[in-house]
């Protein structure tokens, strides 16, 4: 074998990791900026452009009925008082930026300001960033954000894909972070006592205890806060106008569902693009070797491997912080986003909530019911599909899924296979 042959299988067999650059989803075969979404934001603002849908305003501009006519609960509401957004002088402590969400979009609103922040779960795209705000003439206008949303949100902190970030900073009296005392990143595997930081949390988690509704104190070093006295608090407190709001609650249920959704949209963008650009070399290397393109190679199937493991790990909550005390919300968001089901024929649903020991009944993640599932690539689906399969069945068993009993794995599978169309024939001979 030639020098230039080995480079060149060198190349294709890199890492995926190394190979996403901030900006490699900006060439082909992702092509993000030049390639047109699909996802209700972009179908909303086609709507409201043809005149097919109109958004009124009242006290709160745009967003009560951006959020009836997009089907997001005013329930799901979360307040973030940390200076960790694009519009950071219109956030303080008394002025939290409001983030409502379901299951495809996100939607921010901060006080003082006529912009509506948004994001969408594209199939193809990741997470696709806009902006609404007055147009020139009646209409709102929604326009597609690319380069300032991308610096922060497709770099380091979101695995270089387009992606959500859920933050958890020591906020200053001001709202800006401690930069000296570090952040963390945060979802459901995070430790409940390093979640929060620069969030309201209203309801009830018994011994547990969290960073969030305190300002910290600046040390010489870094920065404490006293998690005790943001314990447990059934309100906003009283620097907060809640009139200024949609509903007086930032929901301690909806908080974890948000931490649990916006990650895993994460996993599925990097398994959907890892899978793509795989797939992309191994084309040029099979048209470089002459080959017939009927296999998947060594190399994205490693790929594939790598990030479909990823995905079906925290899809499956395997590593899933446990809860010290049972949870409680505020706002009716946990009875409201339990009832969406889709339910199998015995009533049961992967949205019924624990709460006790666990987030969820049924430890698998209900996006498998998304079109940002359905999208991913079909080598990823597979594997997917079968690892699932291999765990639920019991012909997989690590140390990691202890917590996943006989009974818990035939109840999710029966689940699916009442209520996941498209499922492997495997799964339901």
């Amino acid at each position: 074998m030639n020098t230039l042959l080995r480079n060149l299988i060198l190349l294709a067999c890199v890492a995926p990791r190394a190979a996403l650059a901030q900006d490699a989803f900006e060439a082909p075969p992702i092509s993000y900026s030049e390639t047109a979404p699909d996802n209700p934001i972009e179908r909303l603002r086609t709507e409201i452009e043809t005149g097919s849908a109109t958004l009124a305003q009242d006290e709160h501009g745009y967003l009560r009925p951006l959020l009836k006519l997009l089907g997001v609960p005013e329930s799901s509401q979360v307040l973030v008082f940390s200076k960790t957004s694009l519009q950071i002088n219109n956030i303080s402590p008394a002025a939290p930026r409001a983030i409502y969400f379901n299951d495809d979009v996100y939607i921010g609103s901060v006080q003082h300001s006529d912009v509506v922040e948004i994001s969408a779960a594209d199939p193809k795209l990741g997470t696709v960033f806009y902006t609404l705000a007055p147009g020139a003439g009646s209409r709102p206008e929604i326009v597609r954000q690319r380069h300032e949303c991308l610096q922060c949100h497709g770099g380091s902190m979101t695995r270089n894909i387009p992606g959500h970030i859920v933050r958890s900073v020591f906020p200053a009296q001001d709202g800006q972070p401690i930069m000296k005392a570090g952040s963390a990143l945060t979802d459901h595997t995070t430790p409940m006592e390093e979640r929060w930081g620069g969030w309201y949390i209203t309801g009830t988690h018994g011994n547990a205890r969290h960073r969030g509704n305190q300002i910290a104190t600046e040390t010489p070093y870094d920065a404490i806060i006293d998690v005790e006295a943001g314990a447990n608090q059934p309100t906003l407190p009283p620097r907060v106008n809640t009139a200024d709001y949609l509903t007086p609650h930032s929901d301690i249920v909806a908080m974890l569902v948000l931490e649990h959704q916006a990650h895993m949209h994460n996993l599925m963008t990097q398994a959907n693009f890892e899978t793509r650009m795989a797939l992309h070399r191994q084309a040029v290397m099979d048209k470089i070797f002459d080959r017939a393109p009927d296999e998947l190679s060594e190399s994205s199937q490693r790929i594939i491997k790598s990030a479909g493991d990823a995905l079906v790990d925290y899809m499956i909550f395997a590593h899933e912080e446990e809860l010290k005390s049972p949870i409680q919300g505020t706002s009716g968001f946990a009875e409201a986003f339990s009832a969406l089901g889709p339910r199998d024929s015995q009533g049961r649903s992967l949205r019924e909530l624990d709460l006790e020991s666990r987030l969820f009944t049924y430890p698998l993640s209900y996006l498998i019911y998304s079109p940002q599932f359905d999208g991913l690539p079909g080598a990823m689906k597979d594997y997917v599909y079968q690892r699932l399969w291999n765990i639920l069945t019991g012909a997989e068993a690590t140390p990691d899924l202890l917590f996943l009993t006989n009974a818990k794995c035939r109840a999710i599978r029966e689940i699916l296979i009442d209520t996941k169309p498209g499922l492997p024939a495997y799964w339901v001979r």
